[in-house]
């Protein structure tokens, strides 16, 4: 029996992947960079964010401490120096990790429940539908009315 080969686990990502992970837009990313000092991801030499795993979970872990617990910045930014202190950042930034999937796998299976009880598309998620975005037109050709009226 052969073993299949583990696929690497993925240590370093962009702010672009990390938006996707945490479902946050890259500008709060960057205010709260400004707002808390356990998040300083290093930059490469483009001068790019490069997150490492423990800040991903630190992002989920202020993105619950805001958004679920209810804290303003202040009392977040108390909480994770208290954290911090005692010992316990790394288990509450695990904690926050596992409640961001459990409630990430519960909006799929509502999902998944939409669709099989005809009330969602077979394509859409419940998320999609709470925003709907334009879609973006591709730019005119030049030379066309279009490029000269702007």
């Amino acid at each position: 029996m052969k073993l299949a080969a583990r696929e690497p686990v993925q240590e370093f990502f962009s702010i672009g992947e990390v938006c996707r992970l945490t479902e946050l837009k890259p500008h709060v990313l960057r205010y709260w960079e400004s707002q808390f000092r356990i998040l300083s991801p290093a930059k490469n030499r483009s001068g790019n964010r490069v997150y490492a795993r423990r800040e991903v979970e630190l992002v989920l872990l202020v993105k619950h401490l805001l958004y679920t617990e209810k804290f303003t910045i202040e009392g977040a930014r108390q909480r994770l120096e208290q954290q911090k202190r005692s010992g316990e950042l790394r288990a509450a930034a695990r904690h926050a990790l596992a409640a961001e999937t459990i409630a990430l796998l519960e909006r799929e299976l509502r999902d998944i429940e939409g669709v099989l009880a005809g009330r969602l598309p077979p394509a859409a998620r419940s998320s999609d539908l709470e925003a709907p975005v334009e879609p973006a037109e591709p730019p005119a050709a030049p030379g066309t009315p279009e490029h000269t009226a702007g």
